[in-house]
């Protein structure tokens, strides 16, 4: 009898923590979908500010920002969304060059000519 209740015991256990196992791989495949799907997003909205900076930039500007998205993506990032967002809005006229490209670049940066160096 007392085995009985034992053997009943430990199989409850066991198919408690099954049950807790299956549920965890679950989520587990559930949160794996959801990062490949924002992945996959992230994807296609990069692939589309690229296609869009085939049309607003020339060659050599497209090529700037490309060595400036080597060096800091993030500022390459939201120079491509502000001309996607110029050219939307029909404020280009036609492709930048690359010397608007530097002009936008140096207005976006933060000012340095104002900075001073002390030495000791």
């Amino acid at each position: 009898m007392v085995d009985n209740a034992r053997d009943a015991s430990v199989e409850a256990l066991r198919a408690r923590r099954l049950q807790e196992l299956q549920q965890q791989m679950q989520e587990q495949a559930m949160q794996q979908l959801a990062n490949e799907e924002q992945t996959r997003q992230e994807a296609e909205q990069q692939a589309n500010l690229d296609g869009q900076m085939r049309h607003v930039l020339t060659p050599e500007a497209r090529s700037r920002l490309a060595r400036i998205a080597l060096v800091d993506p993030n500022r390459a990032n939201q120079v491509k969304a502000h001309l996607a967002q110029q050219h939307a809005a029909g404020q280009l006229p036609s492709a930048v060059t690359d010397q608007q490209l530097k002009a936008l670049l140096a207005s976006q940066s933060k000012s340095r000519s104002n900075a001073s160096i002390r030495r000791i």
